[in-house]
C-alpha cells in the first residue's frame, strides 16, 4: 500500500496570496502544523503503508527538504518528494510517475489533494472497497453538499444499493447530485491503463491538430474530466460517502476554517496539542493551539479556533479570537486581533485592532460548503478575513479592517477595506 499527496505547484495558490509567496502552500500551518502534514499522518496510521510520495511541480526546497527528513522521522514511513517537469494535472503527474508508484509490487494506493482537509476516513475506504467489486475497483470519497454549491465541484450519481457510480460530471452547470468528489481516491495499479488510454488518445488528436501551437501537452491529464467521466457507468468507479467533516483550502479565509475543523478534531486524535487553563496561564475559550516557544501573558484572552505559531509574543490585555498567528509575530498589549491571518514576525502596536470579515459556510445548513469568494464583487474588494503578510508593521491604536496588506509594509494610518500594495 502507497500514498500519493498531490501538493500542485507555485503557479497556483494565487488566491493564497500573499501567504504562499513565503512558504510552499503545502507546508503553511493550519491547527499547528503544515497542511500537508495532516495528510501524512492520515497516511502513516494505515496498517501496511510502506511509503508516502509528494508529487507537484515546486523546486525542492530547503523547507520542503526539512519538512520531509523531521516527517520521516515522526512518522516511521519513508516519505520522497517527486517533481514533475511541468504542470501535468491530477492524472498527468501519476502517470508520469507510475514505475516509482508500482516500485516494490504496490497493490494499492491513494491519491490525495494537499488542498482539503478531513478527517481522512483511509482505512474505511479500503474496507469498502473489499466490500464492494472487485480488488480491482476505484473509489472516490464523497460528502454531501447542497444543491447550490455542489454545481462548484465534481458532482457523482451512484446507485443507491451498491455505490457504483454511474455518472460523474466536473462543475456541471445545472444540478446532478449532491455528493460531491473530496478529492481522495482508493486506486489499484489497473488505473493506469485507463489514464493511458487517455494519454493515446491526447497523442492522437495533438498529431491531428497540427496547427496546435506547441503549448498543449499529452501528458497534461486531468483525472476528474478525463478519467472518471469516462469510467462512470463501467462497474469499476464506486464513491464512499463520509459524514466526517471535509473542505476545501483555497483561499486563505478557508484556512481559518480549516484549522476550526482539525482543533475540534483535536480533542479525539491529539488531546495533547489542545491549551488548557492553568494557574497564571492566559484565559483559553474553545479550542487553542499555543506553539510551546510562544510567550503569553496571562491576562491574554484566546480563543475559540486560534493557533499561535513559535515565537510569537502575546502582550497584557490582548485578545485573539478565530485567528491564526504565525511564527516570531508580535502582538503588543491590549491589541484585538479578530479573523486574520498575522504573518511571519509581523508587529501589531498598542490598543490597535485588526479584524476581518469570516467567510464560513452557512451555521445553520449541516451540508454548507466554504464558498471559493472571489475577491472583487462590482469592482469592490469582498469583505473576508484580514490577512497580514510577512514583516508587517501595525502602528499603535489604528484599525485595519477588511484588508490585506502585502509583505514588509509599515503602515502609518487605519485602514478599510483595501489591498495594501
Amino acid at each position: 500500500l502507497k500514498a500519493v499527496i498531490l501538493i500542485g505547484g507555485p503557479q497556483k495558490g494565487t488566491r493564497f496570496r500573499p501567504l504562499s509567496f513565503e512558504v510552499p502552500k503545502p507546508l503553511f500551518p493550519v491547527a499547528g502544523v503544515p497542511m500537508v502534514q495532516h495528510h501524512i499522518e492520515a497516511c502513516a496510521k494505515v496498517p501496511g503503508m510502506k511509503e508516502i510520495l509528494l508529487m507537484g511541480f515546486y523546486q525542492p526546497n530547503e523547507a520542503l527538504s526539512r519538512f520531509l527528513v523531521s516527517a520521516q522521522q515522526e512518522f516511521k514511513v519513508p516519505i520522497r518528494y517527486l517533481q514533475e517537469y511541468a504542470a501535468l494535472g491530477t492524472g498527468g503527474g501519476i502517470y508520469h510517475f507510475r514505475d516509482q508508484i508500482l516500485s516494490g509490487g504496490a497493490e494499492a494506493f491513494f491519491v490525495l489533494n494537499a488542498d482539503v482537509c478531513s478527517e481522512f476516513p483511509l482505512q474505511e475506504m479500503l474496507e469498502f472497497q473489499q466490500q464492494h467489486g472487485d480488488m480491482h475497483s476505484f473509489v472516490i470519497l464523497g460528502t454531501t453538499a447542497n444543491r447550490t454549491q455542489a454545481l462548484n465541484y465534481g458532482c457523482i450519481v451512484a446507485n443507491a444499493d451498491t455505490q457504483e457510480v454511474q455518472h460523474y460530471v466536473e462543475k456541471p452547470s445545472t444540478f446532478v447530485s449532491e455528493i460531491i468528489n473530496c478529492g481522495i481516491y482508493l486506486f489499484t495499479p489497473a488505473i493506469f491503463q485507463h489514464i493511458g488510454e487517455v494519454f493515446q488518445r491526447n497523442q492522437q488528436e495533438l498529431a491531428l491538430e497540427e496547427s496546435s501551437n506547441g503549448w498543449q501537452r499529452a501528458e497534461v491529464i486531468r483525472l476528474e474530466q478525463d478519467v472518471f467521466t469516462a469510467l462512470a457507468g463501467s462497474g469499476k468507479l464506486y464513491v464512499y460517502k463520509t459524514d466526517g467533516f471535509w473542505s476545501q483550502i483555497k483561499s486563505a479565509g478557508s484556512a481559518i476554517y480549516a484549522s476550526r475543523l482539525y482543533l475540534n478534531q483535536y480533542s479525539k486524535s491529539h488531546p495533547e496539542r489542545l491549551a488548557q487553563n492553568k494557574p497564571g496561564g492566559p484565559v483559553i475559550r474553545g479550542n487553542v493551539y499555543i506553539h510551546p516557544t510562544a510567550s503569553i501573558d496571562s491576562t491574554a484572552v484566546l480563543g475559540p479556533n486560534v493557533s499561535i505559531g513559535e515565537g510569537v509574543t502575546v502582550g497584557t490585555g490582548v485578545r485573539v479570537r478565530e485567528s491564526i498567528v504565525l511564527h516570531g509575530a508580535s502582538l503588543h498589549d491590549h491589541t484585538c486581533v479578530l479573523n486574520t491571518i498575522v504573518g511571519w514576525d509581523s508587529t501589531i502596536g498598542r490598543w490597535a485592532r485588526v479584524e476581518g470579515t469570516p467567510s464560513d459556510p452557512n451555521p445553520n445548513d449541516p451540508y454548507a460548503k466554504i464558498d471559493s469568494e472571489t475577491l472583487f464583487r462590482d469592482g469592490r474588494l469582498t469583505p473576508s478575513i484580514t490577512i497580514l503578510g510577512c514583516s508587517v508593521t501595525i502602528p499603535a491604536e489604528v484599525v485595519i479592517l477588511n484588508s490585506i496588506v502585502l509583505p514588509h509594509k509599515e503602515l502609518s494610518r487605519s485602514y478599510k477595506n483595501q489591498i495594501i500594495l
